[in-house]
């Protein structure tokens, strides 16, 4: 796109100061009686990424699916109707999982231990000596979670009072549905295990002040000329959601390989249209813990699950259209793959360092400066949420 001025503005702080300006308590970034307050009132209470449509191609393909935040793994399967349903991976006879493999596909499921079987919506099928148990099949089903789908990206949500997926995305859902991830076939996964806070660790991915000092290789194309710190072109807010447009450097310091990378996915890209998709250089942050950018060259999503007060899991995936068509084009893909990874890398010492910093209790408080502001934004919508769910709970903080 060459809708971003190559000159520079910086939003000016009186834009962003509706936030607020004071200093940030550390505690909520280590404090495991926060974190809990916060899986019950955030996590357990949203709507949270956990697959892909494309996963689930046909009837009987299933995903499983294990979030530690709910303590719980889950079957994600398409029915014989051709739905995508989720359910807890929990045979309801005596709580075994049913499932270990990470994906397949199969009409049917069998508990392992005494094969009560189900169908792919879910229904008991048959149980061995099934009259001694005096209750109906019908109430020996497995148990459903709540599952909808938006831009080709599938959501769970264990609380069945929240709103619709839509509503909870407001004005982001069409903006979603036009990017690149909305008609993925494919895409190239890596996961990383880190120590460290969810928030820590997802705030890195949310300011670029740190760029010039953590990525002066990789971060070329985002930071250069009168925008040092490569601070995005514009932000913007939508209830519990954010975004901010990517500056781009109109003269990037890229190697001849790189070039070549960039240009050999481009023909591809332009037959199908995807050049000319709006939001191509917008970063769109879903709460609580999923963002995406929609670049063609690299539409990715990163999610960054919770684990414990000090521990989170990122997983970063890069979506395509189709099958590599040629030799040239798997490399442009398989460079993109790698070029995230390796920026992706030299973050991830950074921002253990940090929560080591943080836990030691040294510091009250941090600081976010105006360009920080989706940094901020989240905690304050974390937080509000947090304090609210400690109120009904008699807890003090």
């Amino acid at each position: 796109m060459n809708d971003v001025a190559s000159t520079f503005k910086r939003i000016p702080a009186e834009d962003l100061a509706w936030l607020g300006t004071n200093p940030v308590p550390t505690k909520p970034y280590y404090d495991p009686a926060y974190f809990e307050l916060e899986r019950q009132s955030v996590f357990l209470k949203s709507w949270i990424h956990v697959a892909h449509l494309c996963e689930v191609p046909e009837p009987g393909s299933f995903i499983r699916c294990d979030l530690e935040f709910a303590r719980a793994s889950l079957l994600i399967v398409r029915g014989r109707d051709d739905r995508v349903r989720a359910f807890h991976n929990v045979c309801p006879h005596r709580g075994t999982q049913l499932v270990d493999e990470a994906a397949g596909r199969q009409s049917k499921f069998s508990c392992p231990y005494h094969m009560w079987t189900f169908g792919t919506d879910g229904a008991l099928l048959s149980a061995p000596d099934f009259d001694a148990f005096h209750v109906d099949k019908a109430d020996c089903s497995l148990v459903s979670v709540r599952l909808e789908e938006c831009g080709g990206l599938l959501f769970v949500n264990f609380d069945q009072d929240s709103p619709p997926l839509r509503d909870w995305l407001g004005a982001y859902a069409e903006r979603l549905e036009q990017m690149p991830v909305a008609r993925a076939t494919t895409f190239a996964q890596y996961s990383y295990d880190i120590a460290a806070n969810w928030k820590l660790t997802y705030d890195n991915f949310q300011e670029n002040y740190h760029l010039r000092f953590i990525h002066p290789r990789s971060g070329g194309a985002g930071i250069g000329g009168d925008n040092q710190f490569g601070y995005p072109a514009t932000m913007g807010f939508e209830g519990p959601h954010r975004t901010q447009r990517i500056w781009s450097n109109p003269a990037p310091d890229l190697k001849p390989f790189q070039r070549a990378a960039a240009m050999r996915g481009i023909p591809p890209l332009a037959e199908q249209g995807l050049l000319d998709l709006p939001y191509g250089r917008d970063y769109l942050a879903f709460f609580p813990n999923l963002f995406l950018i929609g670049t063609p060259t690299q539409p990715f999503s990163h999610t960054v699950y919770p684990i414990s007060a000090d521990r989170s899991r990122g997983v970063v995936r890069v979506y395509w259209v189709g099958e590599d068509r040629d030799a040239s084009h798997r490399f442009a893909r398989e460079y993109s793959v790698a070029q995230i990874r390796d920026i992706h890398c030299e973050d991830i010492a950074m921002i253990e360092r940090g929560q080591n910093g943080l836990a030691s209790g040294a510091l009250k408080h941090m600081h976010f400066q105006s360009m920080e502001a989706l940094c901020r934004h989240l905690f304050n919508e974390v937080d509000s949420r947090v304090q609210e769910h400690a109120r009904k709970m008699g807890d003090v903080l």
